[in-house]
């Protein structure tokens, strides 16, 4: 299914909904929500996930932003930094409208204050969390 929030696309609402909500990209979009700046690095996606490959996790992310309900964003050029990550996912402006207009967000302060209990992150997971992110 080519699941889409294109208007050239004949993707039904409850379709988009039963799409968002498969158990793995369901998942991934709680992540984003959970994290501080909404912003998880792959890296980050991958951690928090740890039952599933991590090529499972990018196929997920790029079928969410094909939807147009995640968006990649990068750091420019003259503010990488090495060794920190430079490719961030968070959602779309339509992504978040069509999410709480389907009462996906209801959970999103719980998501948060969840997420700030994680006590065992790994030390590369605490310095990616604090990477430079994009305006």
């Amino acid at each position: 299914m080519g699941a889409s929030l294109g208007d050239d696309d004949d993707t039904t609402p409850r379709e988009l909904v039963h799409f968002i909500t498969q158990q793995t990209r369901f998942s991934l979009l709680n992540d984003i929500l959970a994290h501080p700046q909404q912003l998880p690095s792959m890296y980050e996606l991958e951690e928090l996930n740890p039952s599933v490959s991590d090529a499972t996790v990018y196929k997920h992310i790029q079928k969410l932003i094909n939807a147009g309900i995640v968006k990649e964003v990068a750091l420019d050029d003259d503010q990488r930094r090495q060794d920190y990550p430079w490719k961030f996912y968070g959602l779309t402006d339509e992504g978040r409208k069509f999410l709480k207009a389907h009462n996906l967000l209801a959970a999103e302060e719980t998501l948060q204050q969840i997420y700030d209990t994680i006590s065992d992150k790994p030390e590369k997971m605490v310095k990616y969390e604090n990477a430079p992110r994009p305006d």
